[in-house]
C-alpha cells in the first residue's frame, strides 16, 4: 500500500508560516533563575556565574555528568577528592572556599529588605576582581547601589571592592559578612590585603 507523501512545496510553505507566527526558536537564558532555598553552595555558583561559566561546561571540563556539578551546587554534595581537586585548578580557588562544609549545610538565605536588579553592566563593563562578591549579586540579582545603601556605605566604596579587589576595615568587613552570611575570609578572598 503506497504512503501518500507530502509536497516539498506544501511542506516549505508551512515552514514560512510557523516561523511567521512561532519566531525564529526559543531563547534559553545561560542560567536558570534559582529559588533561594534551591541553593546549597551559594559561592561555587557565584564563582561559575562571575567567570560566566555554565554548568555543563564545567562538568565538560572536569570530564564528570553535568547533574554531579548540579548536586553540588543546588543540593550541597561534596565531590570526591580526585573531582575537589580539578574543580580547585580550573577554577582557581582552594577546596576550603569552594566546597565549606560549614556554610553548605547551613546554606542561609540571603535577607534583602526589598527587591533589587543587578547592572549586567557591572559584570561587562568594569574590571571584575572580586569574583565571590560579584557572582553572589548575581546569584541574589542585587544591584551595588541597594546593597550599599543596606550595609551603609558609600555605593563608590563597595564598587571598589567589587572591580578592584580593594580590602575593607574590619568593621566593614563584618558588616558585608553579615548581609551576605558568608564569613570574610571567603567573602573576601579575592581582595587584596
Amino acid at each position: 500500500m503506497p504512503t501518500i507523501q507530502p509536497e516539498p512545496h506544501k511542506i516549505q510553505a508551512w515552514a514560512q508560516i510557523n516561523r511567521k507566527y512561532l519566531g525564529q526558536g526559543v531563547r534559553v537564558k545561560r542560567f536558570r533563575r534559582p529559588k533561594r532555598s534551591q541553593i546549597r553552595n551559594r559561592v561555587l555558583l557565584a564563582i561559575l556565574m562571575a567567570k560566566d561559566m555554565k554548568l555543563s561546561q564545567f562538568a565538560e571540563e572536569l570530564s564528570i555528568s553535568s547533574r554531579s556539578v548540579s548536586a553540588w551546587v543546588y543540593e550541597g554534595r561534596i565531590p570526591s577528592r580526585i573531582n575537589m581537586d580539578k574543580a580547585c585548578r580550573i577554577l582557581g580557588y582552594p577546596a576550603h572556599i569552594l566546597f565549606n562544609e560549614a556554610l553548605i549545610q547551613e546554606s542561609p538565605i540571603l535577607c534583602q529588605p526589598s527587591s533589587s536588579r543587578f547592572m549586567k553592566r557591572a559584570q561587562s563593563s568594569s574590571p571584575k576582581r572580586n569574583k565571590i562578591l560579584l557572582g553572589l549579586c548575581m546569584v541574589y540579582d542585587l544591584s551595588v547601589t541597594d546593597v550599599s545603601q543596606w550595609i551603609s556605605i558609600h555605593p563608590g566604596t563597595f564598587r571598589k571592592w567589587l572591580h578592584y579587589g580593594h580590602l575593607p576595615t574590619p568593621v566593614l568587613q563584618d558588616k558585608a559578612a553579615e548581609f551576605f552570611r558568608i564569613p570574610t575570609n571567603i567573602l573576601f578572598a579575592d581582595c587584596d590585603s
